[in-house]
C-alpha cells in the first residue's frame, strides 16, 4: 500500500509549512508521498523534491493548483507530473503571479476603506518573501489583528464574491489551464467538484478533455464522492483525492490515495 495525499499547499502559496517541513510531516504520519499543489506556484517544488530524497520511499509528486473563472465560477484545475522547469509554464505563471500582486494590493486598500487598518507594507513584504499574496493571506492578518475570528468568516464578511472588499481577479480560463498542463506532460484533473455551484461546469471541465475528477476530498460528503466516482467510471476518467491541506487544520493524509489503486500516478514514480 502506498498511500498518497494528493492536494497540499506550502508556504508558496497560501499554506503555512513550508516544503521540507510538509514533507517530513507527511512522512512522519506514515504516508508514502504527497503532490505539492500550490496555488498558481510552482516554487516550492524544487524542495520538497530534495526533502523527499532524504527520505527512505517518500516520494513527491510535482504538482499546481491552477485557479481559474468559467462563467461566474471560480473553478480550480490541479496538475500532476507537470514538467517545473518549462518555460512555457514558469511565462504563465509570471503572468498570474503579478495579476494577483496587483489584486492583493487593491484588496488591502479596499479594507482600509472600511475603517479596517491593517500593516499594507508589512504584509506585503512578507508575502514576497513566499512570492505569493492571496485572500487566505489576508484573512490570516484579518485574523491577527482581531477583525475576525476564523478565515470562513473573514470571506463572509469581507474578501468573499459580492463582499465589500472583493476584488475580480485574472481570468485564466479552463480550457487555458487544461491545454497548459497537457502540453508540458502532465495530468489534468478537477479539484473540489463538490464545492461548485453548478453541475454545468464539470461538464464543461470534462468536455475540455479533462483527465480526471478530485472525488475524495475533506469537504465532499459522501453522496458527492460516490457520485463524481460513478461519473469518472462513465467518462473513462481519473480518480483522485487529497486533504487540501494549508497547515490551518490537521487534515494532512485524512484523505489520501492507494496507488496501487491509481496505475496511471504509481507508474510515473515506482
Amino acid at each position: 500500500m502506498k498511500l498518497f495525499d494528493l492536494h497540499t499547499h506550502t508556504k508558496y502559496s497560501d499554506g503555512l509549512l513550508t516544503p521540507g517541513e510538509l514533507v517530513r510531516k507527511a512522512s512522519a504520519i506514515g504516508l508514502s508521498g504527497i503532490s505539492v499543489t500550490d496555488h498558481d506556484s510552482i516554487d516550492g517544488i524544487p524542495e520538497a523534491i530534495a526533502e523527499s530524497n532524504t527520505i527512505n520511499d517518500f516520494k513527491v509528486v510535482p504538482g499546481i493548483e491552477f485557479s481559474c473563472v468559467e462563467g461566474d465560477e471560480e473553478v480550480h484545475v490541479l496538475g500532476y507530473f507537470i514538467d517545473h522547469q518549462s518555460s512555457k509554464l514558469k511565462d504563465a505563471l509570471i503572468q498570474i503571479k503579478d495579476e494577483r500582486w496587483i489584486r492583493g494590493e487593491k484588496i488591502l486598500q479596499k479594507l482600509e476603506l472600511l475603517g479596517i487598518k491593517l500593516p499594507m507594507e508589512a504584509i506585503i513584504e512578507e508575502a514576497r518573501k513566499n512570492g505569493f499574496i492571496g485572500r487566505a493571506t489576508i484573512a490570516r492578518n484579518l485574523i491577527d489583528f482581531g477583525y475576525v475570528h476564523s478565515i470562513p468568516e473573514a470571506f463572509d464578511l469581507y474578501l468573499g464574491k459580492d463582499r465589500p472588499a472583493y476584488v475580480e481577479r485574472f481570468e485564466l480560463k479552463v480550457n487555458e489551464a487544461i491545454e497548459i498542463i497537457h502540453s508540458i506532460g502532465g495530468i489534468s484533473v478537477l479539484a473540489h467538484p463538490g464545492l461548485l455551484l453548478k453541475m454545468e461546469t464539470v461538464t464543461f471541465c470534462i468536455e475540455k478533455g479533462i483527465m480526471g475528477i478530485e472525488c475524495f476530498h475533506t469537504k465532499h460528503s459522501k453522496e458527492d464522492t460516490e457520485f463524481f466516482a460513478k461519473l469518472c467510471i462513465m467518462n473513462g476518467l481519473l480518480q483522485t483525492g487529497g486533504s487540501d491541506f494549508h497547515g490551518d487544520d490537521e487534515i494532512l493524509g485524512i484523505v489520501s490515495i492507494d496507488l496501487d489503486h491509481l496505475p496511471q500516478f504509481k507508474e510515473r514514480l515506482f
